[in-house]
């Protein structure tokens, strides 16, 4: 399949200044020749022009024009794929794109696969699997912080670790070889110890990516924060405070919001999907019903809980079978409209609190915990202690948003984000192998200290080396890349 010539338009469909429709293949030049008629009349064909040249004309197709563009001619190897392209600049819209492209496909061109032009990149050697998958990460980067890391993957800066890494590997493997080659020659002791020495720092190595995993998955796919509360606690006020405009319906009447709302907003460099949930109530009718149904499934797949509350109403035991409910995960209990007479305690009874701050004093009514900007660690009956911070807002003045997305922050990410961690950041395909590899130089090293078998210890470390070797594609099969480069656009 990769002796064909593909085509796929490269740019968002839709409505827009301009389209860009890519060619690639061996026949990139020939169908340019049947396609393609410059606007002067004594240039040349295509196929005859400078490499990384620009030319004006038409697209044509049965002898009619199609659209008015420019062409821009490259030749292999000096291009994305290695292979000889054209890119087609035509004027933005469906119809004009899809009718450029159907003018390509006429002449000989098969439509792209899902990924298939990175794909080939990676096959002709100008990007390893790993610089691969950054394209697609620095396509669907939200934030700036992801598009640092994406790009700093892309100049391959994790690769050159990687490499290095499985070099490492190789050696080590290729000294043990040599002994199971010459096997009246045995390992000495010291020699030992610096092999030891060696898987050691490997897999010390290993574990500096593998810290960097949760930090790369939540750039890349964002973390999930469903917004809960009883109607009218201000839920779809906060996702407009939160986006910075104005995006769910507000009203003082309850039961506004009848499904869930998803909006992706940058809160300190990290990508977090806002889910506005229905008001969580006994329903009045079907369609409410079939709303705070979404909404319990949002809850089960949210990683983190916004809980707003009233703070001009007392709490309700409702309130408390929520709090109850949901202590079991990351949670900001959020008091909104502050702004106005607060009535609202939130009592430790309610859900286990033991204050881990001295900021956690009970000023509010009795048995009730203050807010403010805390942090807390909430005790489960069934399970470990989960973190829980109190914000207090108001929606109407933004009053104490600032400090809630500093909370958001403080309970999803770890530490501060400094040059180096963004080079090496890893997705969960990396964390697998990486997984896999060191598991490998453990056993590795406990056969060479229990004096094992050499061809034992040999074929654990060839695993580790296979294993490394997934990340930058070294060591690849087509189910590996299938799943790699379906996840990409048509066109890329």
């Amino acid at each position: 399949m990769f002796d064909d010539t593909i085509a796929a338009i490269a740019t968002p469909l839709g409505e827009g200044g301009l389209a860009v429709i890519r060619v690639s293949g061996a026949k990139a030049f020939e169908i340019a020749d049947q396609c393609f008629r410059p606007s002067r009349s004594k240039a040349g064909r295509p196929s005859a022009a400078h490499t990384h040249t620009l030319h004006h004309g038409h697209v044509v197709r049965d002898g009619a024009d199609v659209d008015e563009v420019l062409l821009a001619l490259m030749r292999a190897p000096r291009t994305y794929t290695c292979e000889d392209t054209i890119e087609i600049s035509c004027h933005g819209g469906l119809l004009p794109a899809k009718a450029v492209l159907d003018a390509m496909l006429a002449a000989g061109a098969r439509l792209a696969l899902p990924g298939e032009f990175t794909r080939r990149a990676f096959m002709n050697g100008r990007l390893d699997l790993a610089q691969a998958e950054a394209v697609a990460d620095l396509i669907r980067s939200r934030t700036e912080l992801a598009m640092r890391a994406a790009g700093e993957q892309l100049a391959g800066k994790l690769s050159q670790r990687i490499n290095q890494l499985r070099d490492d590997l190789i050696k080590t493997l290729a000294h043990i070889e040599a002994h199971i080659d010459f096997p009246d020659e045995d390992i000495s002791p010291d020699t030992r110890d610096r092999l030891v020495e060696r898987l050691a720092g490997g897999k010390a190595f290993m574990d500096l990516l593998l810290r960097t995993a949760n930090e790369g998955r939540l750039l890349r796919r964002g973390v999930r924060a469903a917004i809960i509360g009883r109607p009218n606690a201000g839920k779809s006020s906060l996702l407009n405070q939160l986006l910075g405009h104005d995006r769910a319906i507000v009203s003082h009447i309850p039961g506004t919001t009848r499904d869930t709302i998803e909006e992706t907003a940058n809160i300190r460099g990290v990508p977090v999907v806002f889910v506005d949930t229905a008001g969580l109530r006994e329903a009045g009718d079907e369609i409410e019903i079939e709303g705070i149904r979404r909404s319990r499934q949002a809850l089960e797949r949210a990683e983190l809980i916004l809980h707003v509350f009233d703070a001009s109403e007392p709490l309700t035991s409702e309130d408390e079978r929520f709090l109850q409910e949901f202590s079991g995960k990351k949670r900001i209990l959020v008091r909104n409209k502050v702004d106005l007479p607060v009535k609202l305690g939130l009592p430790e009874r309610a859900f286990n609190i033991q204050p881990s701050t001295p900021n956690a004093q009970g000023s509010g009514p009795a048995g009730a915990l203050d807010a403010g900007s805390s942090m807390l660690k909430v005790g489960t009956p069934a399970g470990p202690e989960v973190q829980v911070s109190v914000v207090d807002i108001s929606c109407t003045s933004g009053r104490g948003i600032e400090e809630l997305k500093d909370a958001i922050k403080g309970l999803v990410w770890s530490g501060q984000v400094d040059a180096g961690m963004l080079e090496v950041m890893i997705n969960s395909r990396h964390q697998d192998a990486l997984d896999r590899a060191r598991q490998a130089v453990e056993r590795t090293v406990a056969a060479i200290r229990s004096d094992l078998s050499l061809e034992l210890v040999a074929l654990d470390l060839h695993i580790a080396v296979n294993a490394v070797g997934e990340i930058v594609g070294k060591t690849t099969t087509e189910d590996l890349l299938d799943s790699v480069f379906s996840q990409f656009c048509i066109g890329k």
